[in-house]
């Protein structure tokens, strides 16, 4: 088979969508207006163009386009919650937060500062599924409580999460629920009302629009702690001057996912599906890790048997296939992932870890590559392997 490029990295990011690109130039030439400057027709364009946007990403799930507030990141949307929350009245002192072992960085970084200042900070265990502990979440949540963070989707072994299950625990003991839906949104149906969540993170570089703009969904009547302070931007809630195209861009990569959504659920979860089933029938002790069903649909997550996820990554690279690992050489760390720790895998298993993520850029044949490439792979890897037996 000749080379060819395949991308099967979409939890990393994904490339901006022309009908995105086109929508969000003008914001960078003719209509450069800043959006406060509302005495002049330039400026309110931009304002328009941003309160459009606002109500694109509410429409996805199921908000009021006052609920929504743009920030540079689905990071500083975590960081929002999370800090804006456990400082603000809304809090009413309470000083305990609960989240998960196998949340992203953004949310595991931001409660360890937390913690640094003085919070109490619960980290709930998951099965091996990744699926959370509801008991111990039930029987963690106490009268000092403020706030559960809990991903919707886990980012690198694509579990989804019960949420209506954590909100109705959360909300009978009287404590707020946040979720990390970063890789989550325009993927997976999510209305923040029927399932009850309080705030919802996401991100415009997981959904074709470009990288550096996100933002934090917060249930009318919560009120968080302001952290950037400056002009009034956003009714108070995030100073600085906005960033018109990038909010214009997340707003149309939104519409397009809401439009959009069921068709390529179905076309990017069969496409997964012939994927898994082709690496667990043609390559020996292999695994797939994350939940079985209740998974993204471009997700695919394997440990191989004798194998260090570095030195495959780089080997499919070679093919011009772009995938991801867990292990050391991408966490700039000794140990392989906290997430595939947190499900129980040792040391050694994963450390051979592989993550394939498509979207409906992908096609069979892209799939049909990777494995034949995978497979060839490892069949070689682990003929050098000392510890590999057959």
């Amino acid at each position: 088979m000749d080379k060819r490029f395949v991308y099967a990295d979409n939890a990393a990011t994904t490339p901006v969508a022309a009908e995105v690109l086109n929508k969000m130039l003008p914001y960078y030439t003719g209509e450069f207006g800043n959006p406060s400057a509302g005495f002049y027709s330039l400026g309110q364009r931009a304002k328009a163009a941003i309160e459009e946007a606002r109500q694109n990403v509410a429409a996805v799930i199921g908000a009021e386009a006052k609920e929504i507030i743009f920030t540079g990141s689905g990071t500083e949307a975590d960081n929002m919650a999370l800090r804006g929350f456990m400082h603000s009245k809304q809090a009413k002192g309470r000083r305990r937060l609960i989240t998960t072992a196998i949340e992203h960085h953004a949310i595991l970084h931001t409660a360890d500062a937390l913690r640094d200042e003085g919070f109490n900070v619960v980290i709930l265990p998951v099965d091996n599924n990744g699926v959370v502990d509801l008991v111990a979440l039930e029987n963690a949540i106490n009268e000092d409580t403020a706030l559960v963070s809990i991903m919707t989707a886990n980012n690198e072994i694509g579990t989804i999460q019960p949420l209506r299950e954590i909100a109705d625990i959360c909300h009978k003991k009287g404590v707020f629920f946040h979720t990390d839906a970063v890789q989550a949104f325009g993927h997976i149906p999510i209305n923040v009302k029927e399932l009850g969540i309080d705030m919802l993170s996401l991100s415009g570089h997981k959904i074709n629009a470009p990288k550096g703009i996100g933002a934090l969904y917060v249930r009318s009547g919560i009120a968080l702690q302001s952290y950037i302070t400056g002009g009034g931007q956003e009714k108070g809630r995030r100073a600085g001057t906005e960033n018109v195209a990038g909010i214009v861009a997340l707003g149309e990569a939104a519409r397009l996912k809401g439009e959009n959504m069921e068709r390529e659920m179905a076309y990017v979860r069969s496409l997964s599906r012939r994927l898994q089933e082709q690496v667990v029938a043609r390559i020996p002790q292999c695994a797939l890790t994350g939940h079985p069903t209740e998974r993204l649909p471009g997700n695919s997550s394997f440990v191989f048997a004798a194998i260090e996820g570095e030195t495959l990554i780089m080997d499919l690279n070679m093919a011009g296939i772009c995938a991801a690992t867990g292990s050391a050489c991408s966490t700039a760390s000794l140990d392989p992932s906290h997430v595939l720790l947190g499900i129980g895998l040792s040391h050694e298993r994963a450390h051979g870890s592989l993550r394939l993520t498509l979207d409906v850029m992908n096609t069979e044949d892209d799939v049909d590559y990777i494995v034949e490439n995978l497979e060839k792979i490892l069949e070689r890897r682990r003929k050098m392997s000392p510890v590999w037996e057959e």
